[in-house]
């Protein structure tokens, strides 16, 4: 029989799990997301990508602040539910939450655990420069992200794909994962394995801070951390085009290049700029305001002489 499933996640990370659990079959009484947040130029309410798509597949939401009140957690056993399935919520689900479900609460985590725990693994898994991640189905438990692992599905990382991209990838492979664990779940062939000692990792939430490009760093860096944080919130650099004042410039793409210059200075007339050691080439930036666009089209509305010093 197919299983009673409450969903809960927030982000469009999240959409093609829940997608492909109502298309397996499964029965999912409730959704929970995080409560509508003001966006776009009129700071109007929306809801959250999840809590739009289970409203367009008719399954009730719930947007609770916590789930800390005894109210919130008797609601949610109220449902009954057999699982629960949890991708990108952004609540801390207490005890007695985890415990409801008959046959537990799992989760969908993108990183090989227990590398990359936490908030951010698809940037910091691109910015720290790794060769591969995973996504992986786990079994939840208190700690943050320390259960037992189910499933795996390893993912090489390439060596200029951005984090939007691996985002994409991860997303739709952790769908068809989470629809694998649930059938070995129904059928009771599911097994778990715990997660290795060694190699725990945390993958903080980014902070606005870090998306300045320093041009002081290794040119390897610098590309990796451009990339880590592309699309979004995009790492940037101030630069003065003749006659105007600064502007900031957001980076989505980058190369490396064998050149060498100060820090910050602008190599050649397609946008080459040195680092710490080598260089980077930009290759996509956007400009405040404006959309994305190639480094031929930047340049033909905003001038950067060769030996200017950007950052």
């Amino acid at each position: 029989m197919p299983l009673k499933i409450v969903f809960m996640g927030t982000p469009d990370f999240s959409v093609p799990a829940l997608e492909a659990i109502v298309a397996a079959g499964h029965q999912v009484p409730a959704v929970y997301s995080q409560p509508p947040r003001p966006a776009g130029r009129g700071m109007e309410e929306r809801p959250s990508p999840v809590h739009a798509k289970a409203t367009a597949l008719g399954i009730p939401v719930r947007t609770p602040k916590s789930l800390k009140s005894l109210e919130e957690q008797a609601a949610f056993a109220d449902l009954g539910a057999d699982a629960a399935v949890v991708i990108a919520y952004g609540l801390i689900l207490p005890r007695s939450v985890l415990e409801a479900p008959r046959l537990g609460c799992f989760n969908v985590h993108a990183s090989e655990l227990p590398r990359w725990r936490g908030a951010a693994p698809i940037q910091r898994a691109i910015m720290a420069g790794d060769a591969q991640t995973a996504v992986m189905v786990m079994r939840m438990a208190e700690g943050l992200d320390t259960g037992p692992v189910a499933l795996t599905d390893i993912v090489p990382i390439g060596s200029s794909i951005t984090a939007g991209e691996l985002h994409d990838t991860l997303s739709e492979r952790g769908a068809r994962l989470i629809v694998e664990a649930l059938a070995k779940l129904e059928a009771g062939t599911l097994t778990t394995t715990p997660q290795p000692a060694e190699g725990v990792t945390y993958a903080a939430k980014i902070d606005k801070k870090e998306a300045k490009i320093d041009f002081a760093k290794p040119a390897i860096e610098v590309h990796n951390h451009i990339r880590g944080l592309s699309p979004f919130p995009g790492a940037w650099f101030e630069a003065t085009p003749s006659g105007g004042p600064p502007e900031r410039i957001k980076v989505l793409r980058t190369a490396v290049v064998e050149d060498r210059g100060s820090p910050g200075e602008v190599l050649d007339d397609k946008l080459a700029i040195a680092c710490g050691q080598g260089a980077i080439r930009l290759i996509e930036i956007q400009r405040a305001g404006k959309r994305a666009m190639s480094t031929d089209e930047f340049l033909r509305g905003f001038t950067i002489a060769r030996g200017a010093r950007v950052g």
